[in-house]
């Protein structure tokens, strides 16, 4: 009695720590999604965003290494985020073949709003841990996430095919970034 052993005498079951990672990610990857719909943003887009505020100046070319996907993938997320005054290509005076990404003044006033969101996406993910128990457990994520080789802050659902349905007008990537 009191050994937490059910009656037919096996231990409780519990699941993993790799099956409990997959499923908070796949769960804030879930509610960040529907977080940044309001700002008529996908996943895909706002971690584009992320790499080129974090680094602007980069060349489609590198911006799609490090997302590791094949560069005419990254023109069409570039082309959307274009289109709506948030990014820009500039030529870049070091190579004229390649075009240098920046944000522009109204690309930056986005990030705020998105990092507003993203924040209280953060709050709401860690609910229930104090400060002590959100750095350890942010220093223990980085570590499994170094020893498994991933870049940091880029969500490996970039490397996967984009999801589309044909003449649904959904051609770009359903990647989730978090």
């Amino acid at each position: 009695m009191g050994t937490g052993t059910p009656s037919g005498g096996s231990p409780p079951r519990r699941p993993g720590s790799a099956f409990l990672l997959a499923q908070v990610g796949a769960h804030a990857a879930a509610l960040f999604a529907e977080r940044i719909k309001a700002l008529d943003l996908t996943p895909a887009q706002a971690g584009l965003l992320r790499l080129i505020a974090w680094q602007p100046g980069q060349s489609q070319q590198a911006i799609a290494s490090t997302l590791g996907i094949p560069p005419s993938r990254l023109v069409l997320l570039i082309d959307n985020l274009e289109e709506r005054g948030l990014v820009e290509r500039r030529q870049n005076p070091e190579d004229r073949r390649h075009h240098a990404l920046h944000l522009t003044d109204l690309g930056s006033d986005f990030m705020r709003q998105l990092a507003t969101v993203g924040a209280a996406h953060e709050e709401d993910i860690c609910t229930g841990l104090d400060v002590d128990e959100r750095a350890q457990l942010h220093d223990l994520l980085e570590r499994l996430a170094a020893r498994q080789g991933l870049t940091t802050g880029v969500h490996p659902g970039y490397r996967q095919p984009p999801t589309t349905t044909p003449g649904a007008g959904n051609e770009e990537p359903s990647d989730e970034t978090t």
